[in-house]
């Protein structure tokens, strides 16, 4: 089973001629090495490159040991690139073991006959080290497990059958490869414990192992509900009798972001154009690793769609936020009183926008004004929709807002252009 992953090809070839090292991030097991060495590679033949102008090394093998020297690594890759003045497209994969990577990097971008290539473990090679390190010298294409769209377009069948299993097992390629629902749940256990807890864990050497797999577990069911590290310890407090203090949480929240297990959607006052940072939603990169988490258990589709839909505008490349409509109404005593309206996703593409509601039952007519009544209440002009699980037919409203079922929206790339 192939996944053509087309649009981190397109980035990688769009890259080309950029005069910067095209460094491809994402979480472990996500197929940054499968775009690389296999995808890229045929693309290259493709195209009518020689092979020998491709040079291509897997760092983590034993046998290119000698070449984690930085000095041994720059004189192979110049022995290999020949005087005839044609590119040369040059693939690392797992680069951080190389000591001074950063500077054999830098090196190899002298010559201009080179087209560098690199990804790297995330317990050591990180988004944000990255940007840090290359100082605008960098060019980023981070890669996400597979989308519904991908995943579908592999599997085909039945959509509603392979919306279970994609919201159950997530979208981690090799999860599709195993024969056996008991196969994939052995594979995603080892992976979350083995992999991503233990690189985390690794990488800060941190003390206490089972309170970051509980603040994961909280997170974990949590999805679609706000919160910040003050209720996360309150939680721990009152249903564990644990204290596990503000400030560990956080910092174990972004060491949770750092491994690209969780991102974090801020609030965002649509009314007020300002960030709120006193609570923000977290949501899972990928489902499967989140159930793990909780051992299969809280499978509520509500907050997997929720978390599905998040996961689909970022994969588009869209900046996701969590919106609030201020508003006010007058309660049962007849007082004025203010109340904060929750939209889902304010999705941002420079300076266009969409805002997006989540519901899981298409609502009823008496009660649709109801349902959407935090998109009512915004009054710039940029576009409203609402996304459904219920199989109908797009449509629009009186007021212009646009309702479309969830399979509709995960397989049309265009179906939210922002």
């Amino acid at each position: 089973m192939i996944f053509q992953r087309q649009q981190y090809l397109d980035a990688l070839i769009a890259g080309i001629g950029n005069g910067l090292v095209k460094i491809v991030t994402g979480g472990r097991r996500c197929g940054k090495s499968f775009l690389l060495f296999t995808i890229f590679h045929n693309y290259l033949l493709e195209q009518g490159v020689n092979a020998d102008h491709i040079i291509e090394l897997s760092l983590d093998d034993r046998r290119s040991k000698p070449l984690r020297k930085p000095d041994t690594l720059l004189d192979y890759i110049d022995d290999h690139v020949a005087k005839d003045g044609q590119t040369h497209y040059v693939i690392l994969d797992e680069v951080q073991l190389v000591e001074d990577f950063v500077e054999v990097l830098l090196s190899l971008m002298h010559n201009s006959q080179l087209e560098v290539f690199v990804s790297g473990s995330n317990s050591k090679f990180l988004s944000k080290d990255v940007v840090t390190e290359f100082r605008g010298r960098g060019d980023e294409i981070h890669v996400r497990p597979l989308s519904f769209f991908e995943y579908y377009n592999a599997v085909g069948g039945d959509r509603n059958e392979a919306w279970q299993l994609y919201y159950t097992y997530g979208g981690l390629p090799q999860v599709l490869l195993m024969p056996t629902e008991q196969k994939k749940k052995e594979y995603l256990n080892s992976i979350y414990e083995l992999t991503y807890i233990n690189d985390v864990i690794e990488r800060n050497k941190l003390r206490n192992s089972e309170g970051l797999r509980q603040i994961v577990r909280v997170l974990a069911s949590g999805i679609g509900s706000s919160t910040n590290p003050k209720r996360i310890s309150n939680t721990f407090l009152s249903k564990e009798g644990i204290t596990i203090i503000n400030k560990t949480i956080k910092e174990y929240i972004g060491y949770l972001q750092d491994s690209f297990l969780i991102e974090e959607a801020l609030r965002y006052d649509v009314k007020g154009r300002k960030y709120i940072g006193t609570e923000t939603k977290y949501y899972f990169c990928d489902l499967g690793l989140r159930a793990v988490a909780l051992n299969f258990r809280q499978q509520e589709e509500t907050h997997i769609m929720e978390n599905i839909i998040y996961n689909e505008l970022r994969s588009r490349g869209y900046l996701v936020d969590v919106g609030f409509v201020e508003s006010w109404i007058i309660d049962t005593e007849g007082k004025r009183k203010r109340q904060n309206l929750e939209v889902d996703f304010v999705v941002n593409n420079g300076a266009n926008r969409v805002y997006i509601q989540s519901a899981f039952r298409m609502p009823r007519a008496e009660k649709e004004e109801q349902e959407l009544r935090s998109l009512l209440k915004i009054d710039d002009s940029f576009r409203k929709m609402v996304i459904v699980w219920d199989s109908i037919k797009r449509k629009v409203n009186e007021q212009g807002i646009i309702t479309m079922s969830l399979l509709d929206f995960l397989l049309d790339k265009n179906s939210v252009q922002v």
